[in-house]
């Protein structure tokens, strides 16, 4: 079944991420997938963690308000079309694996990327996926910790990031020239 997305949403969406193509339209399509089996209206608790950086992360962000300033889209490098979302009021989730074979290439491939993106946005949602229960959630809510000065280049550091080097309190950087010299 074709993508449910609103067309002034799918519109949006490209814009936001400066063209349109495979990628951005996987990542339509999940985040499609996300708010219909969870559903949840953007913005509210509910945690993604994407297993790759691909054009398809921005339409998800767009679509469903998990954003990496709110600490609630989470970026795992693992180079897999995989994505888990969680909805941590209702406490159940799922993950979707992309599977990149379903979408069947016509006899001499597809003319250009347009078309096989126009056939990620007409498949049905239940043959682009694996999907998979998640019964905990993938990550923990984000924390707010205190700002600590660096003692070599004197700029603030999230307290959780502070490397100690000779009693000294480092930002990674600094803390990464100081083991280079050893």
């Amino acid at each position: 079944m074709a993508c449910k997305i609103d067309e002034k949403q799918i519109e949006e969406t490209i814009a936001f991420h400066g063209h349109s193509c495979p990628g951005l339209a996987i990542g339509i399509r999940t985040a499609e997938l996300a708010l219909d089996r969870l559903d949840f209206v953007p913005g509210a608790n509910m945690v993604c963690v994407v297993e790759t950086d691909m054009c398809g992360v921005d339409g998800i962000q767009y679509l469903t308000g998990c954003t990496f300033g709110k600490g609630n889209l989470i970026h795992k490098d693992y180079g897999k079309s995989g994505f888990t979302f969680f909805d941590r009021d209702n406490e159940k989730g799922f993950r979707a694996l992309f599977l990149d074979g379903a979408i069947k290439e016509p006899p001499g491939g597809f003319a250009d990327r347009e078309d096989r993106t126009r056939a990620i946005m007409a498949a049905d949602l239940d043959d682009l996926f694996q999907v998979q229960p998640v019964e905990v959630p993938p990550a923990r809510p984000a924390r707010i910790l205190e700002s600590m000065t660096c003692q070599a280049c004197g700029e603030k550091v999230m307290e959780s990031r502070i490397r100690r080097f000779e009693k000294k309190d480092l930002c990674i950087p600094c803390f990464q020239k100081q083991e280079q010299k050893i």
